[in-house]
């Protein structure tokens, strides 16, 4: 059978969740799509994927096959395009993954200015909190603020995210201002619950201070954390971006301005660099240096 073909129809089972939605997708029969499957696992000498009532998913060996099948694909593209012509403009569909603040306030304008300058490229965005398998959800780019990055993922670092303390005044009129980091342990505390224990980290006076909080309210989700604060519900610890036109109103006001946050890193996260397609490395590049300009 012809390896180029098989390569093909595996990457579209994977895409399209069923042997039957690649049969459809590349008008086969689904004996065909199935022998084609079968054979792949013949060279690669071992089952590339789970098969249950429910659904597809990859093996081990399936993620690597599927990176070296999409890599055929390429080459095979950049063949028919004359030999890799470094004047083509970048094409296809990119999928990725992000919070929905990075989406709302950090990603679209990127995304706007990128489609508009290459109209052949689409992007299907997904808003993902929890961190995922990017061969599995077939994700091309998934965007994370952390300073906690798994050493074995492949990312870029784009950016940081500075931080900042806020509270509504209500807030502080019935509780009080707190006078140091330590105080902020008797106050309601909204934390973000992907960042796992309750410790606040700060640099003052060239220090580093970290104290334990509590409150009545964590969630994944930077905008339901500052929702909760704007209706008076604690104090918390918010990305600047999100929070600065809250600050310059007047409707929330900086907590402990001489106690910094530690800023958080923002990092891109993909499957390879070695099989990247343009379309992607010129969005990351474009992401870097726009988001170094916003914040």
């Amino acid at each position: 059978m012809d390896r180029l073909t098989a390569a093909e129809v595996f990457i579209t089972i994977v895409e399209r969740g069923s042997m039957i939605a690649a049969a459809d997708a590349l008008d086969m029969s689904r004996s065909m799509v199935t022998r084609y499957l079968a054979q792949m696992e013949a060279w690669a000498g071992t089952r590339l994927l789970h098969r249950s009532t429910r659904r597809l998913s990859l093996t081990a060996a399936g993620e690597k096959a599927l990176l070296h099948c999409q890599r055929l694909r390429e080459i095979s593209q950049e063949v028919a395009a004359g030999l890799g012509d470094s004047r083509e403009k970048p094409h296809g569909r990119l999928r990725i993954s992000c919070s929905q603040f990075v989406a709302q306030l950090m990603l679209l304008p990127s995304l706007n200015s990128y489609l508009r300058h290459y109209p052949d490229v689409a992007v299907d965005l997904q808003i993902r909190n929890e961190m995922i398998n990017l061969v599995e959800e077939r994700i091309d780019l998934a965007i994370r603020i952390t300073n906690t990055l798994d050493p074995n993922i492949i990312a870029r670092p784009l950016g940081q995210c500075p931080s900042v303390l806020c509270a509504s005044p209500k807030y502080l009129q019935q509780r009080g201002d707190p006078l140091s980091a330590e105080q902020l342990r008797s106050h309601n505390c909204l934390v973000y619950a992907n960042f796992g224990s309750s410790v606040w980290e700060f640099i003052y006076q060239g220090d580093l201070v970290s104290v334990p909080v509590s409150g009545n309210l964590s969630a994944n989700d930077t905008t339901v954390l500052l929702s909760a604060v704007r209706s008076h519900g604690g104090i918390s610890m918010l990305p600047l971006m999100s929070a600065t036109p809250y600050l310059a109103s007047g409707e929330l006001v900086q907590v402990l301005p001489d106690y910094q946050p530690h800023a958080l890193g923002i990092f891109g996260i993909y499957r390879s660099r070695t099989h990247m397609p343009q379309a992607l490395r010129l969005l990351i590049d474009q992401l870097v240096e726009d988001f170094a300009r916003q914040i």
